[in-house]
């Protein structure tokens, strides 16, 4: 799954038969400088919902950001339907779950890694006014993945109304999650309204510092709407040229590129995934 991301010389060989010792000259070690200390990395991540690749690209602002930034054209979902897509994406496994009802798993997950690691992090759900299992409509529980682990609501999980004041903070969390509602993810409503809402949320993103110095944003889908299960993947970062790849990728590569970029181990088969490094860097 996203890492975050002395020098001396040499003395040639000298023959002592040839030289003599007092005549052999050795430039000091240089005293490195201390190096300015780079921000920690930022990632936020976006999860859209049921629309195949080129569906996705229908949304005008999405190809915008696609062609601006870089894109997976050959990512894929694990399966169907949501709940365990939204699962291989946070702990590396589906479980063998296949639907969309609630199961008590093992405490663990992305959320408990980062957490062990001392990394800040933030999932916001839009429409959860009641706390994770008790939020109504268009709050949906399987597309809160983090509430499944270990059958609890975590403190870090919180309503997307908190969203907007915490990115004009100067303490954003390491890793940002962001589940819209049945509605804005495009589950209910048409790719347009799904477009929308990224084309008001995604520039508060990148309006942050946390995600200019060096930070990263994925905005995925969970699954698509073809034989394939073709999903768009974007991947934007600040000064990057625009570029694709056809690799083939799919949700445990995103779990293993954030878990890179954030500086922790990866957990189930994001283990043997590639982290997508011709698109992340």
């Amino acid at each position: 799954m996203l890492a975050t991301v002395g020098c001396g010389s040499q003395a040639a060989k000298v023959n002592p038969m040839q030289t003599p010792a007092a005549n052999v000259q050795v430039s000091p070690i240089p005293i490195p400088t201390p190096g300015v200390a780079l921000p920690p990395a930022h990632v936020f991540v976006i999860v859209m919902e049921n629309r195949s690749y080129s569906e996705a690209l229908a949304g005008g602002y999405t190809a915008k950001l696609a062609h601006r930034y870089a894109y997976a054209t050959n990512y894929h979902g694990v399966t169907h339907p949501s709940l365990p897509n939204y699962l291989a994406m946070t702990s590396g496994s589906t479980w063998g779950i296949t639907d969309d009802g609630f199961h008590a798993l093992p405490a663990g997950g992305l959320g408990a890694q980062l957490t062990d690691a001392g990394v800040s992090w933030r999932a916001y759900m839009e429409g959860m006014n009641n706390g994770c299992f008790h939020s109504g409509y268009p709050y949906a529980l399987k597309h809160n993945p983090f509430a499944y682990y270990g059958s609890s609501c975590p403190a870090n999980v919180v309503p997307f109304t908190d969203f907007a004041h915490d990115m004009t903070q100067p303490d954003i969390p390491r890793f940002v999650w962001i589940t819209p509602g049945l509605c804005n993810d495009g589950h209910d409503c048409s790719t347009a309204v799904a477009d929308a809402y990224l084309s008001h949320t995604v520039p508060q993103i990148l309006a942050t510092t946390a995600w200019q110095q060096d930070g990263v944003l994925f905005i995925t889908w969970d699954e698509g709407e073809d034989a394939a299960n073709s999903v768009l993947t974007l991947v934007i970062q600040p000064n990057q040229k625009p570029r694709t790849s056809d690799v083939a990728y799919n949700h445990y590569s995103l779990l293993a590129a954030i878990e890179n970029r954030l500086g922790v181990g990866h957990l189930g088969k994001a283990a043997g995934a590639s982290p997508m490094p011709d698109l992340v860097g």
